[in-house]
């Protein structure tokens, strides 16, 4: 792949070239000289090789991080960091369209997504923004003998370690980034090596809106050498991390050297629940795509599905069909909707559950296989796949796939689909369609998820908090609550008698 084969838009072409590193407001190499390749999943051309970090360069993004957090970024006040935010919102605005392709190149989404994302993520920073000078301790009266004021204080909590996935770059860069800005953190973000080049444009554009140099960083890096050696600093006060729960539980393990504060955001394995008198017009490709979004590759996938028995084969056969007419290719072509898998580890474990569900029982009803045909020949390709005659000990109503695996499943009764749907390590989200507002309201009240959604899917607000039950994680992104993780509060008594 040359520059001249890659739409306008990027400032930096993605051609192989050598990219660099942010750290302490420098652009620069790992200390060891290694580099990763960035490779795009729909064609597998180099788009860009990056500095491959290990311990020692995260002793020096931590070391910037820690002196920015003592020094000029200290002094900003609240309403100087709002506006802060309000200017890089800004420059995500002028330069989404770079963002977006960014994040299709490098990890495949569909361009027309990526470019929906828009208002998603901007709205997050503007959100940001405003609670920046929104955040406060209280007065509280005491019990105590004499005159004696009590309030709080709320106080960043320093210097916050990010780990992202590679499934959504951007939004998950700015989850991670927004609130630390909001509150007077400063952030050494880790980007999955598997698509680091938006995160490392995020970096380019926080620069230019001003931000203080240490503020924000950027260390590429695999998880073992760079991930790890984050996760367990002592100089790091708090974690934040999305990705498997594996992960999480080793990152969990790490972070108890200092006690750091950890927010964790895993996986899951959603189940969607479609009650006898749902509206199968706006059921089947709702619940479809919460699925083959992004090729499956998503937490809050809704892979488990279970159908009203009434319903049930007229509707598996109307979502058999419709995964069937969607149309698979590379990201950048705007009438594609399924995008490439991630890379060939990820297809090889795809494909293995698609090998394993027929051997256990279940019956394919469209799909099942990799696309190796033509255009598709270079690139990580499967197709959308719905499996019907599932059980819920099989493998793919188990284990997260992370790919585009729908399971089919027929219930009986509210209550049995209630029990059914719980019975997982998981808790990220759930999904219901009904038209009868007490099921609606009882299944939202029992389904063990941090989100649900009725008669709608992937509903996301910068003002709502979202996270996990269970397995799922702990902490929340999003609304107030995502801006407390980030801070201490401290009592204070001043006696004035």
């Amino acid at each position: 792949m040359t520059a001249h084969t890659l739409p306008a838009g990027l400032r930096r072409p993605l051609d192989g070239r050598p990219r660099q590193m942010f750290i302490g407001g420098a652009w620069t190499d790992a200390l060891s000289g290694e580099t990763l390749e960035s490779r795009n999943p729909a064609t597998r051309a180099l788009l860009a090789t990056v500095p491959a970090a290990g311990k020692a360069d995260i002793d020096r993004a931590v070391s910037a991080a820690r002196s920015a957090f003592e020094g000029p970024w200290s002094r900003f006040k609240p309403y100087e960091r709002q506006v802060l935010l309000l200017k890089i919102a800004d420059l995500f605005e002028t330069h989404w369209d770079e963002i977006s392709l960014s994040d299709t190149l490098d990890m495949g989404m569909p361009i027309t997504r990526t470019r929906a994302n828009r208002n998603r993520v901007i709205g997050m920073l503007r959100f940001y923004a405003g609670m920046a000078t929104a955040l406060h301790g209280e007065t509280i009266d005491n019990s105590l003998p004499g005159e004696i004021v009590s309030f709080t204080r709320k106080e960043p909590v320093g210097v916050v370690g990010a780990i992202i996935p590679w499934n959504a770059p951007t939004a998950a860069s700015v989850w991670k980034i927004g609130p630390a800005l909001a509150t007077g953190c400063t952030v050494v973000l880790k980007p999955s090596e598997e698509a680091p080049l938006t995160p490392l444009l995020i970096a380019e554009l926080m620069a230019e809106a001003g931000v203080p140099d240490g503020v924000v960083n950027v260390v590429t890096g695999t998880g073992q050498a760079a991930g790890a050696p984050l996760a367990e600093h002592p100089g790091v006060d708090k974690i934040v991390f999305t990705g498997s729960t594996a992960t999480g539980q080793n990152i969990v393990r790490a972070s108890a050297g200092n006690l750091k504060r950890v927010s964790l955001e895993l996986g899951g394995k959603s189940p969607v629940i479609v009650c006898a008198d749902a509206d199968l017009e706006r059921a089947v490709p709702t619940a479809a795509m919460a699925v083959f979004a992004n090729s499956g590759q998503i937490c809050i996938a809704g892979s488990r599905l279970f159908v009203a028995r009434a319903i049930h084969d007229e509707f598996v056969e109307r979502l058999g069909r419709f995964a069937a007419g969607l149309r698979i290719g590379n990201g950048i072509d705007p009438q594609t909707e399924i995008g490439p898998l991630i890379s060939r580890r990820q297809l090889e474990r795809v494909s293995g559950y698609l090998e394993v569900a027929p051997a256990e029982g279940a019956r394919l009803v469209t799909g099942g296989s990799r696309l190796e045909e033509a255009a598709f020949a270079d690139g990580y390709f499967v197709s959308p796949t719905v499996f019907a005659d599932v059980t819920d000990g099989m493998t793919i109503a188990r284990e997260e796939i992370f790919g585009p695996v729908i399971s089919a499943m027929p219930f009986d009764t509210i209550e049995e689909a209630v029990t059914r749907a719980n019975d997982t390590p998981y808790g990220l989200a759930a999904g219901v369609f009904t038209r009868d507002l007490s099921n609606a309201h009882r299944l939202a009240n029992r389904l063990h998820a941090g989100s649900v959604w009725v008669n709608t899917y992937h509903a996301i607000d910068p003002a709502i908090p979202f996270g996990g039950y269970k397995a799922s994680g702990y902490g929340r992104e999003g609304g107030a609550e995502h801006l407390h993780e980030y801070l201490n509060t401290k009592g204070v008594f001043i006696r004035i008698d």
